[in-house]
């Protein structure tokens, strides 16, 4: 029975990646938007116990976000064009130093630019061909973007109602765990959601004040950066933090580079020893190796909205087997929610 089982888990997982293929937008949609609802539903479900009907609760909720985000747009534009103009008049300095760091090895660094200049121009179709897959795909994102906001509006004004409805279409014996099922996966993805953007918000505010200290260009983008890589665990913390050194590099040179580099050394053990426990409590208490694997996985799927997606969908599976297993075992279930755990029902869109 044991391994009909297995084969019968392997057979739905194989028909679930068949399907995720054929529908991945609408799919990479419906999870942005919860995970859009997870991060949004409690201050609109505070403005709801302030008498707010929910209507207007999730229209001021939707409105303010809209307006954050415009302003930070509207704040981050210029400062960017002005720092890659500076960056621009840096590189050359930066290209002279790099040769005689090559020369110091016994190497043309000349040569090696030449070559690189030689290769590229031999592969421009290919880059061409790169560049209009990557037109679609920035076509897919947008439409899925709007596609996920919109889901993220019906989800925070009705999407108890919705989940409820869906729960009553099932066999009655199957309703209590399903319900169960979607109270810890919308915990988790909360807990997730909130924790990473509160965590990355620290670390590019210090990453960006020492890069703004020492002058570094693009100080408030890479440091916006940073934080959009705080939800690629482990990786995206480890490309942010050298693209923030090659940047000082090119516009400092080496010392205010290896300053960057112990900068973002420094926050990162801060962050993975004090406060990432602190705020993810059990949401993300996965080791670094499966993180990793899962990432590689979700890029391979679904590309790079499939790498950010990969470390919260796998802490869901995670804790749904977590859960699976102390209840085979008669276990009674730890209070706090995370994975493992069953969270409290105020949670949860049901």
């Amino acid at each position: 029975m044991r391994a009909w089982r297995a084969l019968g888990w392997i057979a739905i997982i194989a028909v679930g990646l068949f399907l995720f293929q054929v529908l991945r937008t609408v799919v990479i949609s419906v999870i942005v938007g919860v995970f859009i609802t997870a991060l949004l539903l409690p201050p609109a479900r505070w403005l709801m116990r302030r008498g707010l009907n929910r209507a207007l609760a999730t229209a001021v909720v939707f409105v303010s976000g809209l307006l954050v985000g415009g302003a930070f747009i509207a704040l981050l534009v210029p400062p960017t064009i002005a720092s890659v103009s500076d960056l621009s008049a840096s590189l050359g300095k930066a290209v002279t130093d790099l040769n005689s760091l090559a020369a110091g090895f016994g190497l043309n660094g000349a040569a090696v630019v030449d070559q690189v200049g030689d290769y590229l121009s031999k592969q421009g179709q290919t880059i061409a061909t790169g560049a209009l897959t990557g037109v679609r795909t920035a076509g897919e994102i947008l439409v899925g973007t709007v596609l996920a906001l919109i889901l993220a509006v019906y989800f925070v004004h009705g999407g108890d109602r919705l989940f409820r409805w869906l729960v009553e279409l099932t066999p009655v014996q199957a309703r209590r765990t399903l319900v169960d099922s979607g109270e810890l996966i919308f915990t988790v993805i909360g807990r997730y959601i909130r924790g990473v953007a509160l965590v990355g918000l620290v670390d590019g505010f210090f990453i960006g004040l020492a890069l703004w200290i020492m002058g570094v260009p693009l100080a408030l983008p890479l440091a916006v950066l940073t934080f959009v890589g705080s939800f690629l665990p482990v990786v995206g913390a480890f490309a942010a933090g050298l693209l923030a050194a090659v940047v000082a590099f090119v516009a400092k040179g080496w010392l205010v580079a290896l300053i960057v580099v112990a900068v973002t050394v420094l926050v990162q053990q801060l962050e993975g020893h004090v406060l990432a426990p602190q705020i993810y409590g059990r949401a993300l208490d996965l080791p670094g190796a499966v993180i990793i694997l899962a990432i590689a996985v979700g890029s391979l799927v679904a590309g790079i909205i499939g790498a950010f997606l990969a470390a919260p969908v796998t802490s869901v599976v995670v804790a749904l087997l977590h859960r699976n297993v102390t209840a085979a075992e008669g276990a009674p279930a730890p209070a706090r929610a995370g994975p493992g755990s069953h969270p409290p029902a105020k949670e949860s869109p049901a």
